[in-house]
């Protein structure tokens, strides 16, 4: 006898993370190789010694938290286990099978996934040539049935930026009651003045009378907590009710809470270490584009050459040379901004690729 599962279920792929080699260098999920704040590690330690507890399931000292610091009520925060169950939870409290997820492709490979396991429509949007979000087309894309629109600014995996006043006109212009989810992981690497804080956008859409912008972002990245898993949200209050009936209660746990108050509580160094990531970045960028690689501006931890079939070949050069990248199938490969060593080795590789 065979159990019986969702039939759907066998067309949904799997996630697929960044591969780790032992004896590799991975530059293939975005991590910060200097891992944690060190003022940080600290906390985490101290509050290792209370695991025999149950954590916080309301996350209440941390939305506090959260909350001063983004202007905002604790009634209009809402945290979970990394920005991908927030994801969807959205798609969750937003969502049945007759509705529509919008959003631009290739961006975040979970949209997609997170829509499919709730049986709503994804409805994806080609980016341009230039490897921006088509901002139009993706106006035009909406129906009746559309409900979420997810906006990855930077894009993963293109690093790429919308500019503000092109996020306001787009704005402006979606429908009041359709939910549009800044999703800013890698905001605190932005380096270019034109990219408008998510939060100052929200701002302007509500003095407009327009409540339906959600600003999402992440302990991962920046704060160098990806095995903790936090994420953050913040939104209008009753949505954000709605997203607390389908959260796993107990999914954000002790350590990780206190790791993401003491985070918060560190931004001089992480100042700090944004500023030496884009200046690698920088580098990095330039040492490709002279070799005659096509990379997008980025403006994220990461770079992104979009090699088209050649994509295979380089990700095996890169795995031949012990340094693990993101490749997506004939797109193009995204790779992690490291430690300067790090990225000395990728771009030996890089330029030894005759593929």
């Amino acid at each position: 006898m065979t159990v019986r599962t969702r039939a759907d279920l066998a067309q949904l792929p799997l996630y697929v993370p960044g591969r780790t080699i032992e004896g590799a260098i991975k530059l293939a999920s975005n991590e910060v190789s200097a891992g944690p704040l060190p003022s940080v590690v600290e906390a985490i330690t101290a509050a290792a010694t209370s695991v025999n507890r149950y954590p916080d399931s309301a996350g209440t000292a941390l939305i506090a938290k959260l909350a001063g610091r983004l202007g905002v009520t604790t009634d209009e925060v809402a945290i979970a286990a990394g920005s991908v169950q927030l994801c969807q939870q959205l798609v969750q409290a937003t969502c049945t099978t007759e509705d529509e997820m919008l959003h631009a492709w290739r961006s975040f490979e979970a949209y997609p996934l997170v829509a499919a396991v709730v049986g709503a429509s994804s409805v994806q949007v080609p980016l341009t040539d230039g490897h921006d979000h088509d901002l139009d087309r993706m106006l035009a894309a909406i129906t009746p049935a559309t409900r979420l629109i997810f906006v990855c600014n930077p894009n993963n995996p293109t690093g790429n930026a919308i500019p503000g006043d092109r996020l306001r006109a787009f704005l402006d212009q979606v429908p009041a009651e359709i939910v549009v989810v800044l999703d800013e992981a890698y905001r605190e690497f932005v380096t270019d003045e034109s990219i408008t804080d998510g939060m100052e956008l929200l701002r302007e859409q509500r003095a407009k009378g327009r409540d339906n912008v959600v600003v999402m972002r992440t302990f991962s990245k920046a704060y160098g907590l990806a095995g903790l898993r936090v994420g953050y949200l913040a939104g209008p209050a009753e949505l954000v009710t709605a997203l607390r009936k389908v959260y796993l209660p107990f999914s954000v746990n002790s350590v990780a809470q206190a790791a993401a108050i003491a985070s918060l509580d560190a931004q001089d160094e992480l100042a700090t270490r944004c500023k030496e990531i884009a200046a690698e970045r920088g580098r990095v960028t330039a040492a490709l584009r002279e070799a005659g690689f096509e990379v997008p501006d980025s403006e994220a931890n990461f770079v992104y050459l979009p090699l088209g079939e050649r994509t295979p070949a380089f990700n095996e050069h890169c795995l031949d040379h012990k340094v693990i990248v993101r490749a997506y199938a004939t797109d193009g490969a995204r790779v992690t901004i490291g430690t300067p060593a790090e990225n000395d080795a990728f771009l030996a590789a890089a330029l030894a690729f005759t593929g």
